[in-house]
């Protein structure tokens, strides 16, 4: 797949997938996880399926005359709903490129990522304030060269509030429970953001985030921080386009990240 493909590709199903979303009309906009870091508090509608991707997705990072570069064309998450406040989700990346580079040395390597399982409930929503839980799990499906091989869950618990003005602030706090990297045993990671949405016009919006993880591993604590802005696009109620760039704020986390994604229900 090219980079011009990987343009088009979005554009050419803002223009065929209309035509067969009459089913899902009568439903609530589409709402999604996407495109930032953070979890939105809502839940796909029962009965319904919703496939959230990347369309692509690069991420860079160099330090000390080495560099790594992480490419997929896509990660899709595919949810459906159980229940009136409930939706399993699943996500699984089918082909993930990773070239090294180190002191004029090249080293590409490819395969499958992990499969991660997740399950939302939508614990409230009110008119101004939302809140939901979704515990996951990781189960090591990825190739060799591309995880850890260990089974690895969490919880996350995302809530938002509507603060006037048109903006949307959201916060996600989550706990990992991660395998240690020596293998022989397991540690916390905890995870939290601030997001803040605001519409700019009846279908464009932008969503700026500041993101971090603190992973304490017994070999050593690694935090990583980020700052995130995104656009989203709402072709119609089932259907949306989405471009994101993250950058990171300290050595520990990857220098620059952009990807496109695009959602649809039915």
């Amino acid at each position: 797949m090219t980079p011009r493909s990987i343009l088009l590709f979005p554009l050419a199903l803002a223009i065929a997938l209309p035509a067969f979303t009459a089913r899902a009309d009568d439903a609530s906009p589409i709402c999604t996880d996407r495109p930032t870091k953070a979890n939105a508090t809502c839940t796909v509608p029962e009965g319904m399926w919703q496939l959230e991707t990347d369309v692509g997705n690069y991420t860079r990072d160099a330090h000390g005359g080495s560099s790594t570069e992480t490419l997929y064309f896509l990660n899709p998450y595919l949810k459906y709903g159980i229940g009136s406040h409930t939706d399993i989700e699943v996500n699984w990346a089918p082909d993930i490129r990773i070239r090294t580079s180190t002191d004029g040395e090249h080293h590409t390597a490819n395969g499958a990522g992990d499969l991660y399982v997740r399950v939302k409930t939508n614990l409230y929503t009110g008119d101004w304030f939302g809140a939901s839980i979704i515990p996951f799990v990781k189960a090591p499906t990825a190739s060799h060269s591309m995880g850890n091989g260990q089974w690895e869950g969490g919880v996350a618990m995302p809530m938002s509030a509507a603060v006037g003005g048109g903006f949307t602030v959201t916060i996600g706090p989550e706990l990992d429970t991660l395998a240690d990297v020596d293998g022989h045993g397991r540690h916390l990671s905890v995870t939290n953001l601030v997001n803040v949405f605001h519409s700019l016009t009846s279908k464009l919006s932008v969503a700026v985030e500041y993101w971090r993880q603190d992973n304490r591993d017994p070999s050593g604590h690694v935090k990583q921080e980020s700052g995130d802005i995104a656009f989203v696009y709402v072709v119609n109620p089932n259907l949306q386009l989405d471009l994101g760039a993250n950058m990171g704020l300290n050595t520990a986390t990857p220098d620059t990240q952009g990807y496109l994604g695009l959602s649809y229900r039915w």
